[in-house]
């Protein structure tokens, strides 16, 4: 991402979404994608993200709110708004008979288009070529997953959603793909709207992600949203325990994994002088850098009633 003004291309906008039996998927959720990002929906079964991506899509209708694309609202202006959307929603289904080639032509031809040389620039970008012309059941799941994402990219969309794209990939498949999603923003100026459950790939990929809990937006930012909030340390001393009450002196507070955090304006500086005035002696005092799932383990993770 560069240093121009970032101008919004996806806005949700306060969705709220009821199901039958009282069961609320989504309360006034709101966040915004950029252009040029690649911006990553996170959340715990159920917490609300693919009725997110159903609403975006179209296929499920708020009870409150909206979503623009490109200042277009999709509730009401479907067809308009989807126009350069392409998306790998859910499972995708193919044709398994029939070649990777044959299956692209069908599924576009349903929106009436069909051009051969931008077909083939497209799964030649996917790394298909090959064995484009093979039956589908033949390829392997990285394979499929590769066919899916070609019909995403057909015609030309601005927008790509991917749900769960590395879902059963092995590792292997998902650096290649992970390498495949930054190209296509890096080279072809796409957003992409990622909704993977590996916080790992998410942390690689993003530029900022949104996490939902119980239907809440609970975080919208960087994928290091530690840093401006609080500091951690790790703190190791002789004898080992009985020093909470001096962190605590301190603004600090001893989390349940064994680090100490520090509110942002607080001086992490005064632990080791206090738990020397209490006669502490300090083996390691060393600040610590919070990945992406230490901070959804904090704000967004599931908690075990949450998952009855």
């Amino acid at each position: 991402m560069n240093g121009a003004p970032a101008t919004p291309v996806v806005e949700a906008k306060n969705l709220t979404k009821r199901f039958p039996g009282n069961h609320r998927a989504l309360s006034g959720v709101s966040f915004t994608i950029n252009r040029g990002e690649i911006f990553g929906l996170l959340g715990h079964n159920g917490a609300g993200k693919s009725t997110a991506l159903g609403i975006l899509l179209g296929m499920i209708a708020p009870d409150q709110g909206e979503i623009l694309i490109e200042g277009i609202p999709v509730q009401t202006r479907r067809e308009e708004a989807l126009r350069h959307v392409g998306a790998i929603f859910e499972t995708p289904a193919f044709y398994s008979e029939l070649s990777g080639w044959r299956n692209l032509r069908i599924l576009a031809t349903y929106s009436g288009w069909w051009n051969d040389s931008t077909v083939a620039e497209t799964v030649e970008l996917v790394g298909l070529t090959r064995r484009i012309r093979d039956p589908v059941r033949t390829y392997s799941h990285g394979m499929r997953q590769r066919l899916a994402l070609a019909q995403a990219l057909l015609p030309t969309p601005r927008v790509l959603l991917l749900d769960e794209p590395t879902d059963g990939l092995d590792p292997e498949g998902i650096h290649e793909f992970r390498g495949l999603v930054r190209r296509l923003r890096d080279q072809h100026a796409l957003t992409i709207l990622l909704n993977s459950h590996l916080l790992s790939e998410v942390e690689q990929l993003c530029d900022r992600v949104a996490i939902l809990k119980n239907g809440r937006l609970v975080y919208e930012g960087g994928v290091q949203p530690a840093g401006p909030d609080a500091v951690l340390y790790r703190v190791r001393t002789s004898p080992e325990s009985g020093w909470s009450e001096a962190a605590a002196h301190c603004g600090a507070v001893l989390r349940k994994d064994g680090l100490v955090e520090f509110p942002a304006e607080r001086d992490p500086a005064a632990l080791p002088a206090r738990l020397h005035s209490e006669g502490f002696r300090l083996l390691e005092f060393s600040p610590q850098h919070p990945s992406l799932e230490d901070f959804y383990l904090k704000v967004g993770a599931a908690e075990p009633e949450d998952e009855a």
